[in-house]
């Protein structure tokens, strides 16, 4: 059977058309799903296909986390689509991602929170990073310390002060994500972080908190939880 092009819909039924003219912010999630996707397959339109695929994994988090073969998995999304969503995907991640913070002041774990949550929040292994600060509490720097396994990252002091000294860094916020979106913290991630603690007291740059984030902007604050 033909492919059912986006032109060939009902013209209440053209996400293309109604983003030029109202915007994009106005838009279901379907109509933007079905503006990537462009045209149907085996005679579903467009919007049926990204129905579809929002139905079979509930919601755009479990989407964006999907890989290609699964996606393919959906009738009627083959290879192309599939690369198309997930390339759309990346690049709305890439977009809201963490900007360079160096000169920015970090005054609470929220502002952490926005400014990493997009960056380590969808990442399915541990990302452990620093926020490098001068004297006057200013980043002089970030940085992705470690990359662990699905549960796990391995963080040894070694690598992240080699940092903060070449930064001249007079303190410094943890940050690292946890791929479940539970962002409650580990016996070994409390235990890690008052390691990292003592060893720069000895040095003399302060830990001043270390920051979870998950998904759907959750975070949580070592030191405001009084665990630090």
């Amino acid at each position: 059977m033909d492919t059912v092009r986006m032109c060939d819909m009902p013209q209440v039924e053209r996400p293309r058309e109604r983003l030029a003219k109202v915007g994009p912010s106005v838009l279901s999630s379907q109509e933007l799903l079905a503006i990537i996707l462009r045209v149907g397959s085996e005679g579903d339109s467009a919007i049926t296909l990204a129905n579809r695929l929002l139905a079979r994994f509930g919601s755009l988090d479990k989407l964006a986390q999907a890989t290609v073969p699964e996606l393919c998995e959906t009738r009627g999304i083959g290879m192309a689509k599939a690369v198309q969503i997930l390339a759309a995907i990346e690049l709305g991640r890439r977009a809201v991602s963490s900007p360079d913070l160096a000169g920015d002041t970090v005054q609470s774990p929220a502002d952490v929170s926005r400014y990493m949550g997009p960056r380590l929040a969808y990442q399915d292994r541990e990302h452990f990073c620093a926020l490098m600060l001068n004297t006057r509490g200013v980043v002089v720097s970030q940085t992705t310390v470690s990359i662990g396994s699905l549960n796990a990252s391995l963080v040894h002091p070694r690598e992240l002060f080699r940092d903060a000294v070449r930064h001249s860094a007079a303190s410094m916020i943890l940050v690292h994500n946890h791929p479940s979106g539970d962002v409650t913290p580990s016996q070994e991630d409390i235990q890690l972080t008052r390691r990292l603690m003592k060893c720069g007291s000895l040095m003399g740059i302060e830990i001043l908190d270390h920051v979870i984030v998950g998904r759907g902007h959750k975070f949580l604050s070592m030191k405001e939880q009084g665990l630090i």
